[in-house]
C-alpha cells in the first residue's frame, strides 16, 4: 500500500514477478478489494497503512496491524524469506529492525543503493539514508556490511572501498570522515581504496562508497534530480527544431541503451544491511517494472543467503542492544 503509485503499480509488479518469473509472492494488504486483481496471489491480511509522511517511529509503535508491520513480521515467523517496500522508508526501516531484530554485532543497519556506471559494474552506495548521525567505527561496518553484499550481487570476491569526502587527499574530510578514513586504513580485511569526491560516483572508481545517511542521501537525490534534469534538457533540445528533431531520432536508438543502464527502475531497489532478515526498500515512485526487480533482487539475495554471509562476517562482533517495541 505505500509508494506514489499503489497500489496498482505494486501489484502489477507483484503478478508479473510470479506469472513471468515463477517467483513465489505474498501481497500484504487490505483484503476488501482495495488491492484490485490480485490473479492467484495470496494476501496476507493487514488493516492499517503507514503513510508516507506519517511520522516513521510513531507509525510503526502505533500501527501494529499496518502493512510495513505485517510483513517485517512474516520475514521474522519464516511466512517469508523477504520484503519489499515501496511505502514510508524510515517505518519500512523501524519495522524491519524492531521486528527482524539487527544482526549481532552489527551497531547500526544502513541503506545500500547501487549507482548505475554506464557500461560497467555498479557501485554500491552506503549508507544512502537509514542513519543521519554516524560513528567512525559505523562507518566501517558500513564497508564490511557492502563488501559482504557486493560478493553475493555481483560476484565481486574483494570489493574495493571508498570513502566520500571533500577532496581525495587523506587529510581532507569533517572529524567522521577523517577518522573512518584512519580506521579504514587500519584494517585487513577491507580493500580501502582513500577518498573520492562526489563527482566520482557514476565513474565506477571504486566498488563500494561510503558515507554517513544525510550525506549519502542528499548525494543520491542530487543525482537523480541531475540526471532527470539532464533528460528533459535533452528532449527539448530535440524538440527544438526539424533539424535537432531529426538529428535526436538518429541519436535515440544509440542513447537508449545508456537510458535503460541509468534507469533508477532497473536496480531492484536499495538494500538494508543489517537487519535480520532480506529486506528492499523501493523508491516511492517504483513502477511495475521496478517492483519485478525488486522481487528479484529480493529472491536472489534470500537464495545466496545474504543474511547468513552478514552473521558469518559479524560472528565476533560485540552486540549492541536493540530497542523493543
Amino acid at each position: 500500500m505505500g509508494g506514489d503509485k499503489s497500489p496498482s503499480e505494486i501489484v502489477a509488479g507483484a503478478r508479473r514477478a510470479h506469472e513471468e518469473l515463477g517467483l513465489p509472492v505474498v501481497l500484504v494488504g487490505p483484503t476488501d478489494g482495495t488491492l484490485g486483481d490480485v490473479g492467484d496471489l495470496e494476501i496476507l491480511p493487514a488493516s492499517e497503512v503507514i503513510a508516507m509522511d506519517d511520522d516513521p517511529v510513531r507509525g510503526v509503535r502505533t500501527k501494529k496491524d499496518s502493512t510495513l508491520v505485517r510483513a517485517a513480521e512474516a520475514v521474522r515467523d519464516g511466512r517469508a524469506s523477504a520484503m519489499v517496500s515501496a511505502g514510508n522508508t524510515g517505518a519500512a526501516m523501524g519495522s524491519a529492525v524492531l521486528r527482524m531484530g539487527r544482526i549481532p554485532g552489527v551497531a547500526r543497519p544502513a541503506i545500500a543503493t547501487p549507482l548505475p556506471v554506464p557500461d560497467g559494474r555498479p557501485t554500491i552506495l552506503i549508507d544512502a539514508g537509514a542513519n543521519t548521525e554516524c560513528r567512525p567505527e559505523w562507518l566501517v561496518q558500513f564497508a564490511r556490511m557492502s563488501a559482504v553484499y557486493m560478493t553475493a550481487r555481483y560476484g565481486v570476491a574483494d570489493p574495493s572501498v571508498a570513502l566520500l569526502s571533500n577532496g581525495e587527499e587523506d587529510t581532507k574530510g569533517n572529524d567522521l570522515v577523517k577518522s573512518a578514513h584512519r580506521l579504514l586504513a587500519s584494517r585487513g580485511d577491507v580493500r580501502f581504496t582513500g577518498n573520492v569526491e562526489g563527482r566520482d560516483l557514476l565513474r565506477g572508481v571504486a566498488d563500494i562508497v561510503v558515507t554517513d545517511g544525510f550525506t549519502g542521501n542528499v548525494a543520491l537525490k542530487t543525482l537523480e534530480g541531475a540526471l532527470s534534469s539532464f533528460v528533459d534538457i535533452l528532449g527539448r533540445a530535440m524538440r527544438s527544431s526539424p533539424e535537432a528533431k531529426a538529428g535526436g531520432d538518429a541519436l535515440v536508438p544509440a542513447l537508449l541503451p545508456y537510458w535503460l543502464q541509468m534507469d533508477p527502475d532497473a536496480t531492484g531497489g536499495a538494500m538494508l544491511l543489517g537487519v535480520d532478515g532480506v529486506c528492499i526498500i523501493s523508491h516511492g515512485s517504483s513502477s511495475e517494472s521496478a517492483i519485478v526487480n525488486a522481487v528479484k533482487v529480493a529472491h536472489e539475495m534470500a537464495e545466496k543467503d545474504l543474511v547468513g554471509e552478514l552473521h558469518a562476517a559479524f560472528a565476533t562482533e560485540p552486540t549492541e542492544p536493540t530497542e523493543a517495541v
